[in-house]
């Protein structure tokens, strides 16, 4: 795919880097960028999970997803990957920020994880040009941009001396909340989880813990968002979402052809998701 540079302050979504230290010049990406600001959540941790840590991530990031929340993380082993998948498996939207650049895809073994991403709506994103290798101090580097883009962060399960703490000290700079799974206080990659918890990070044993502090409209009866039944039709619901009604302006901001667009607008119109508001005009119902 076509590799795009950008200036954070060109975007809507990305603008929000300009409060960070070190803000990024340009950023490279690949994929499909958020036209607007949509709540976004980082998620990391361990990149060798116990089964504890693989199952709470795949639960909160997929109901994080389901709320039309964008999902963040580093494409690393462990939680990065499992984050990722489970967001594309709840039919969200993620974004994968590299420690190289974007025309790099490491660890290898996640070559088709950032083939999805990319092919549903989601983005590979780098502060390093096409054909930068990782460094051992990008992937420091990185996670300030990580936590940059994410209105929260939240650990699932980390050691003491776990890399991911440096993601939870750039949050707190940032002024960002911070949450954490707790864990098993005999399990030595939960050591990190729970002194962040000791130290007044949000303690989180479910989706609404999330919420409650940084989308409680969200928990509003029939406030998640739905889903369409492919990528177009999801791509109008975000829009949507977004304040945009006109139609040719959401056939023009979501890139499909005029015959797609039609056909799923119809669809969207038949299945009860969205309504006609007259002149070309459209809401979610």
């Amino acid at each position: 795919m076509k590799i795009n540079s950008i200036s954070p302050q060109s975007n809507k979504y990305l603008q929000i880097l300009s409060t960070i230290a070190k803000t990024p010049e340009v950023l490279y990406f690949i994929g499909n960028l958020p036209e607007t600001r949509v709540i976004s959540v980082a998620v990391v941790g361990s990149r060798k999970p116990t089964a504890y840590g693989k199952e709470v991530t795949e639960k909160l990031t997929s109901d994080l997803a389901k709320y039309g929340i964008v999902i963040i993380s580093g494409l690393a082993l462990g939680i990065d990957g499992i984050a990722h998948r489970a967001c594309l498996e709840a039919g969200g939207r993620t974004i994968a920020v590299l420690a190289n650049g974007v025309d790099i895809v490491y660890p290898s073994s996640h070559k088709s994880l950032a083939d999805d991403i990319t092919k549903n709506n989601g983005v590979i994103i780098s502060e390093y040009p096409p054909g930068e290798k990782a460094r051992n101090y990008y992937f420091l580097e990185r996670n300030r941009i990580v936590s940059g883009l994410a209105d929260a962060i939240l650990i699932t399960e980390a050691a003491a001396r776990s890399g991911t703490l440096s993601t939870a000290t750039h949050a707190l700079n940032q002024g960002k909340e911070v949450f954490v799974v707790p864990g098993n206080i005999t399990s030595p990659l939960s050591n990190g989880c729970n002194q962040l918890i000791k130290q007044g990070a949000h303690p989180v044993t479910c989706v609404e813990d999330i919420l409650e502090v940084i989308a409680p409209d969200l928990l509003r009866p029939q406030a998640i968002l739905p889903l369409g039944s492919n990528q177009a039709e999801t791509k109008i619901i975000e829009l949507l979402q977004s304040g945009i009604r006109d139609g040719d302006e959401l056939q023009q901001i979501s890139n499909l052809d005029p015959s797609e667009f039609s056909q799923s607008l119809t669809m969207l119109e038949i299945s009860g998701i969205i309504r006609s508001l007259g002149g070309n005009k459209w809401t979610l119902k």
